[in-house]
């Protein structure tokens, strides 16, 4: 609900987002819930997004993930790049997105959502897009 409603606020349809920084914890139960809830909330489009976690570079930084995730959709629009989830090489069955695994691939990103999941389903999403 917390991506639809971020979209909904930003004037966004789901279908003109390319990006998603997953909260992505990279454990089976937390990964597993959020890329149903990417599912749920693009349909089939989901399965055109690009989507990483840049907790596989960096490491769970606990308050400051919300801004971190902000940060790396900022900066993939700014340079053109959708950055990694790396050390992902055997994905879950259930996690079937495309998950930009260890290579930065190129991407003018126009639109994209940042996820962060606290405990207690404490969910938010932010939609970025580009002026103009």
């Amino acid at each position: 609900r917390a991506m639809q409603m971020a979209l909904r606020e930003a004037g966004a349809p789901a279908g003109a987002v390319q990006y998603v920084q997953y909260h992505g914890t990279s454990t089976q139960l937390n990964d597993r819930i959020e890329s149903r809830a990417v599912r749920l909330a693009f349909g089939d489009h989901a399965y055109r997004l690009c989507g990483s976690s840049v907790k596989s570079m960096i490491g769970h930084p606990q308050g400051a993930s919300g801004a971190a995730g902000v940060a790396v959709c900022l900066l993939g629009m700014r340079d053109g790049m959708v950055p990694p989830t790396i050390n992902l090489e055997t994905p879950d069955p259930d996690c079937d997105l495309d998950y930009v695994p260890n290579a930065a691939r190129p991407l003018q990103i126009e639109v994209a959502v940042a996820n962060c999941i606290a405990f207690g389903s404490k969910n938010s999403a932010l939609c970025l897009r580009r002026p103009g």
